[in-house]
C-alpha cells in the first residue's frame, strides 16, 4: 500500500475545504485517503475509512468491473459516471463520480471526487424506474417543509394532476375505509413503523380500485423527517385472487373427489369432498400417499401408471378405493397431466360409482330376458323385411316406354354382379327405386339394403353414422355404435345424394371400396366388411371432380356401372300409367271413388314439362284427389299446373324451338344455371353470352321457375 506520508505533501487544507467527498484509491481498490466530508457521508472515522476498499462502499462493484474501470481511467486519464455507495449502517445512496488518474514516483492512483445526488435523482431515476413496473407509482413526503413529490403513475392511480393531492390530509379521503390508512400513516410518522397494506380507493372518477400502499419512514436523530412510499394498482390481481377463491370454493363444494398427486405418489392438494367422502382429517390426508388409498397399488404399478399419464395426458379408468373405516368404494377416475411450476402433477377427478355398479348388476340380470326376446325380435325383423320386399319388387316398376325399358335392362345386367353402381338423374326420377331393384335381383337379396342419405345427416355425425364409434370416442359417445357399413355387411349399402359427402370422409369411403375395411371412431383395429355399394346423385360428379369438390379417384371407383334415371318428360308414355297408379293409391285413403283419370286430365298432364318428375306427378294426383269431388273419372281442375312450361306428347314431332329450348335447359342444369364464363352454358353451346341471354328471354326460360318446381319436387 502506498505510504500515507505522500499525501502530507498535498495541500491538505484545499482538499478538506472542497464541498465534495474526495478519496484516493490504488490499483487493487484499496482506499489510501479519504477527506472528512467522505467520512461523514459514509459514517466512518478516518482510520476506519483508510482500512476499507472500494468493494466495502460500492455494493455493486466486482473485481471485473474495477479492472475495467482502472483500465479506462488509466487510458483516458479521466472518467465520469453515476453509481451507488453504501453507508456504514447499510443505507445505499446515489452518487456522481469524477475519476482522475495520477502517477507519481512509480505509484499509480485514482483520485475520485464524489457528489451525493440522491435528492436530485429521486424524481428522475427512482420514480422513473418504479414506473416501469406494472402500475406502480412512487412518492416522497418531506415532513420538515410539508412538501410532497410523486411520479406520474402515482397520480394516475388516484386520477390526480398535482402531487399535493397525495398529501395525507387530502389522499385519506380517497380510501373506502379511512381508518386503516390513517392509523398506518400515524404510526409511520410518530413511531417509525413502516406499513404495507392492500386497501380499496375511489379515484377522481369515483372508480373503485384495489391499491397496495407501502410507506417507509426516514429518521434523523430518532425523529421521522421523511416518508418514502409507493402506490400500486392491484385491482386486476385482486380480482384474480377473488376469482381463485371462488374457484377454490366451487372445487371444495364439488361432490367429486379432486386431488393433485406428485410423481412420488403423495397428495399435494385436495378438496373438501376427499375428506368428507373418505373420512380422514386434513392433517391425516396430508401425510398419505396413493398407496394408502388404493389397496392394489404397488410402486411398480405406480411407475407404469405415471408413465401412461405423461404419455396420454388424460384418460379414464375404474378402480376400488378404501375409506378410513376400511370399507371399499368403487370409483371412476379421470386423470389429467398438469405441468405447474416446473413440476409434473396428476390431477385426479374421482367419482363414487357405487350406484352405477348396482345398476350395472341389474342390467346384467336383465340380459337373460333380452336374450330370450332376441329370437322373437329376429323373427319380427324377418317379417318386416318381407314386407319391405313386397313394397319394392322389381316387377312392380311401372313402365311401358322403350326409353325407360333400356334403363331396366341395365338393372337386369348389373344386378347379379357385385359391381358398384352409380345412379344419376334429376330429383324425383326414382333413383332409390332402381337401387332397390338392383339389390332385389342380386345374390344379396337375403341380406338387408341399408340406406344412408348423405345430405340429410349433419357433417359432424355422418362419419359416426357410416362407420360407427367406440364408447368415449368423443363427447356424448356413451356407448358403442354400429355403423351403417357393419349393418350392411353381406348386403347392400345405398348412399343417396353421394355428392353431398364431405371431402374429408371421401378417402375413408374409397378405402372401403378398395380394401373392404375401415376404422370405427375411437377403435385401434380395422373392421372388415363385405358390402356392395350403390350410390345415387342428381349432381354432375365428374364436373365436381374437375372443380375439386369431389375426389376424382372416388368418382371413378363409384362409376363402375353408371345408370342414368331418365326424367319423366323423356318417358311420357308412362305418364298415364303412373297417374292411374297414384290415383288408385290415394283415392281410397281420401274416401273417394275415382276409377280412372279423365282424357282431358291425361292430355293436360302429357303437355306438362314435369321438372319435379315422378315425385311431382304423384303430388299432383294426391292434390287432385283431395280437391275434386268423387266421380268415376278424375277431371281436370285447379290442381293442374296451368301456365307452366310444357312439351308436346312424344307422338308428335317437336318443333325446332322446342328442341332448342330443351337443349338449352339441359346445358343450364349441367352448369348449375351459370350462363357466362369458361364454365358457362354459352361456352358449351358455342354461343355468345348476349346471344344465349336473348334466346332464354325469347323461349321463356327463367331460373326461378325451375328452382321453385325443383324445391316442390324435393
Amino acid at each position: 500500500m502506498p505510504s500515507k506520508t505522500a499525501f502530507h505533501e498535498v495541500n491538505q487544507w484545499f482538499i478538506e475545504e472542497l464541498p465534495y467527498d474526495v478519496l484516493w484509491i490504488d490499483e487493487q481498490g484499496n482506499i489510501v485517503f479519504a477527506n472528512q466530508s467522505l467520512c461523514d457521508s459514509l459514517g466512518y472515522s478516518r482510520a476506519e475509512m483508510e482500512s476499507k476498499t472500494m468493494y466495502d462502499i460500492n455494493p455493486g462493484l466486482t473485481p471485473e468491473k474495477w479492472e475495467r474501470h482502472w483500465a479506462i481511467v488509466r487510458r483516458k486519464k479521466v472518467d465520469h459516471f453515476k453509481t451507488t455507495h453504501r453507508k456504514k449502517q447499510g443505507e445505499a445512496y446515489m452518487v456522481e463520480v469524477f475519476s482522475l488518474f495520477f502517477s507519481n514516483n512509480g505509484k499509480n492512483l485514482i483520485c475520485a471526487i464524489v457528489r451525493d445526488i440522491t435528492e436530485t435523482q429521486f424524481y428522475k431515476t427512482i420514480l422513473e424506474e418504479t414506473e416501469k413496473a406494472v402500475k406502480v407509482g412512487g412518492w416522497k413526503w418531506n415532513l420538515e417543509d410539508g412538501t410532497i413529490i410523486a411520479s406520474d403513475e402515482a397520480l394516475c392511480i388516484f386520477g390526480l394532476s398535482e402531487a399535493e393531492g397525495l398529501l395525507p390530509s387530502r389522499v385519506i379521503h380517497h380510501f373506502a375505509d379511512q381508518e386503516p390508512a390513517r392509523n398506518a400513516l400515524r404510526q409511520c410518522v410518530q413511531e417509525g413503523i413502516p406499513y404495507d397494506l392492500n386497501l380499496q380507493i375511489r379515484d377522481a372518477d369515483q372508480q373503485l380500485k384495489w391499491v397496495r400502499c407501502i410507506g417507509r419512514p426516514v429518521a434523523r436523530n430518532g425523529k421521522t423527517i421523511k416518508v418514502l412510499g409507493t402506490y400500486q394498482d392491484i385491482t386486476r390481481q385482486k380480482e384474480q385472487e377473488l376469482s381463485l377463491q371462488l374457484s377454490d370454493e366451487i372445487i371444495n363444494r364439488a361432490k367429486d373427489l379432486i386431488y393433485l398427486i406428485d410423481e412420488s405418489g403423495h397428495f399435494t392438494r385436495f378438496n373438501d369432498s376427499v375428506l368428507r367422502e373418505l373420512g380422514y382429517s386434513r392433517e391425516e390426508f396430508r401425510r398419505m400417499s396413493i398407496f394408502d388409498l388404493d389397496v392394489n397399488m404397488t410402486p411398480a404399478l405406480w411407475r407404469q401408471h405415471w408413465a401412461e399419464i405423461l404419455e396420454k395426458g388424460s384418460f379414464t379408468f375404474e378402480r376400488t378405493s378404501v375409506r378410513k373405516d376400511r370399507t371399499q368404494m368403487p370409483i371412476e377416475v379421470t386423470v389429467n397431466h398438469l405441468r405447474f411450476n416446473n413440476q409434473d402433477l396428476n390431477c385426479a377427478i374421482v367419482r363414487d360409482i357405487t350406484e352405477r355398479k348396482k345398476k350395472q348388476l341389474a342390467l346384467v340380470e336383465a340380459l337373460n330376458e333380452i336374450k330370450q326376446l332376441k329370437q322373437q325380435v329376429e323373427a319380427e325383423n324377418e317379417y318386416l323385411q318381407e314386407e319391405i320386399n313386397r313394397d319394392f319388387q322389381f316387377d312392380n316398376i311401372i313402365c311401358q316406354s322403350a326409353a325407360y325399358a333400356k334403363v331396366l335392362k341395365q338393372v337386369e345386367q348389373v344386378a347379379p354382379t357385385d359391381s358398384t353402381v352409380l345412379i344419376t338423374g334429376e330429383s324425383g326420377t326414382g333413383k332409390e327405386l332402381l337401387a332397390r331393384a338392383v339389390h332385389e335381383a342380386s345374390r344379396r337379396r337375403e341380406r338387408p339394403l341399408i340406406k344412408v342419405n348423405c345430405a340429410a345427416l349433419p357433417r359432424e355425425l355422418i362419419e359416426s353414422e357410416l362407420f360407427g364409434h367406440k364408447r368415449g370416442a368423443f363427447t356424448g359417445a356413451i356407448a358403442d355404435k354400429t355403423g351403417k357399413f357393419e349393418l350392411a355387411d353381406k348386403g347392400t349399402l345405398f348412399l343417396d345424394e353421394i355428392g353431398e359427402l364431405p371431402l374429408e370422409l371421401q378417402p375413408k369411403l374409397l378405402r372401403v371400396l378398395q380394401e373392404g375395411e375401415f376404422d370405427r371412431l375411437g377403435d385401434t383395429r380395422p373392421t372388415q366388411v363385405d358390402v356392395r355399394i350403390i350410390a345415387a346423385t342428381n349432381r354432375d360428379l365428374e364436373l365436381m371432380a374437375k372443380d375439386g369438390a369431389f375426389r376424382e379417384d372416388l368418382f371413378y371407383r363409384l362409376n363402375v356401372f353408371p345408370i342414368h334415371s331418365i326424367p319423366l318428360r323423356e318417358r311420357r308414355e308412362d305418364i298415364p300409367l303412373l297417374a292411374r297408379h297414384f290415383l288408385e293409391k290415394y283415392a281410397p285413403r281420401a274416401g273417394k271413388e275415382f276409377k280412372r283419370v279423365s282424357k282431358k286430365a291425361v292430355s293436360a298432364l302429357l303437355g306438362y314439362h314435369f321438372p319435379g318428375n315422378v315425385r311431382e306427378l304423384e303430388n299432383l294426383i294426391e292434390r287432385a284427389v283431395i280437391l275434386e269431388r268423387s266421380a268415376p273419372a278424375l277431371p281436370p281442375g285447379d290442381w293442374l299446373p296451368a301456365g307452366k312450361p310444357g312439351a308436346p306428347p312424344r307422338s308428335e314431332l317437336p318443333t325446332l324451338e322446342e328442341v332448342q329450348r330443351e337443349h338449352i335447359i339441359k346445358a343450364l342444369f349441367q352448369t348449375k344455371w351459370r350462363v357466362s364464363g369458361n364454365k358457362g352454358a354459352a361456352r358449351i353451346l358455342g354461343l355468345k353470352d348476349k346471344t344465349l341471354f336473348a334466346k332464354m328471354k325469347k323461349l321463356g326460360i327463367r331460373k326461378e321457375d325451375f328452382m321453385k318446381e325443383r324445391d316442390i319436387a324435393q
